[in-house]
């Protein structure tokens, strides 16, 4: 795949020490580990090739994907979320910590939470102490993918309609070219999101710098 590309990649995440799924686009497979949600909308995912957005690992070697084989690829931490780094861990008081979130009784190992603006997630309760890990919690691990890179689009429209979807959360939207202009018109659901305004910018400046358009 070429620097640029828009593709669907169907895949799943193991871990590379212990086998355990961590993250699959496939139904199947999301039953098959016992990690099946309902509601979700299990589809393959659609991403710009070499835009940065994908860890080192991934990217590469889906540069060397071609559409329909599947790849069985393993990557090593410093290809992947990087080395754990021991100073963005932090022990604090219980008391901090339940000051810190908004229901004390939600917490639990490996839970979210946000300190003084920070982002990490609780690694270790005991004995009044807290311990706050600030790293990806994929650091420090090896992973392995196994993908299939399903099709690359190749139509302007397309192009554009798959970079809105999988990127706002929403469909229905309608795309019309004229020229090299760009004309979207939003679904109705999107009028009501409470982020429309930053999600717009965010999506006109990722089809900007993916498909040729005015």
């Amino acid at each position: 795949m070429e620097d640029g590309a828009i593709i669907h990649v169907d895949y799943d995440l193991f871990s590379g020490e212990t086998g355990d799924l961590i993250e699959t686009t496939r139904e199947a497979i999301a039953k098959e580990h016992e990690m099946y949600q309902e509601g979700r909308t299990y589809s393959p995912m659609v991403c710009v090739v070499g835009n940065g957005n994908l860890i080192p690992g991934f990217e590469a070697a889906l540069k060397e994907a071609k559409v329909g084989n599947e790849v069985d690829v393993e990557i090593a931490p410093a290809d992947g979320y990087g080395e754990k780094d021991a100073s963005l861990v932090e022990t604090i008081s219980i008391d901090k910590l339940r000051r810190a979130v908004q229901d004390p009784n939600s917490l639990y190992l490996g839970a979210p939470v946000n300190i003084n603006g920070r982002q990490g997630y609780l690694s270790y309760l005991a004995a009044g102490r807290a311990r706050i890990d600030y790293n990806h919690p994929m650091a420090g691990k090896t992973l392995k993918y196994v993908f299939t890179v399903v099709k690359e689009v190749k139509g302007k429209e397309d192009k554009v309609l798959g970079l809105l979807e999988s990127n706002s959360g929403h469909s229905g939207f309608e795309v019309s070219f004229k020229g090299d202009d760009l004309s979207i018109i939003l679904p109705q659901a999107m009028l009501f999101d409470t982020n429309a305004a930053m999600l717009k910018f965010r999506l006109v400046t990722m089809i900007r710098d993916a498909v040729e358009c005015g």
